[in-house]
């Protein structure tokens, strides 16, 4: 049984910087990928950021490359979204999710967390 869980979502400045975590269980071998993707209100969903576990792999969206890392603490299988220099744009409900071919798709997972929120905001 997959299981996601996302945390670390806060209200912050504008240029200020916060990690969200996403701890996942279940998982039967470490053939899978866990993606970051956010959804601001009024928008569709958009892809983050992906790691690999099973090719060992990061995909970034390019407009985030550089202001957002991902990481992963394999010993527990959490997965860190580190965002810096944030804006209001960044507002967001952000989810992480796993995809068992460790394919990092753009949408198609396999499990989905509950979300955390960020707001950025003056």
């Amino acid at each position: 049984q997959l299981q996601l869980v996302e945390s670390g979502g806060d209200l912050v400045h504008p240029g200020g910087s916060l990690r969200l975590s996403c701890a996942a269980s279940g998982f039967t071998n470490d053939d899978f990928a866990i993606g970051w993707f956010r959804q601001a209100p009024g928008k569709e969903r958009e892809a983050v950021s992906c790691i690999s576990f099973r090719f060992q792999t990061i995909r970034h969206a390019p407009s985030l490359r550089g202001r957002f890392v991902i990481t992963r603490d394999s010993a527990t299988n959490t997965i860190y979204l580190q965002m810096n220099n944030l804006e209001p744009d960044d507002t967001a409900n952000y989810f992480c999710a796993a995809e068992l071919d460790g394919n990092c798709p753009l949408a198609r997972y396999d499990a989905w967390g509950q979300g955390t929120r960020v707001t950025v905001s003056s």
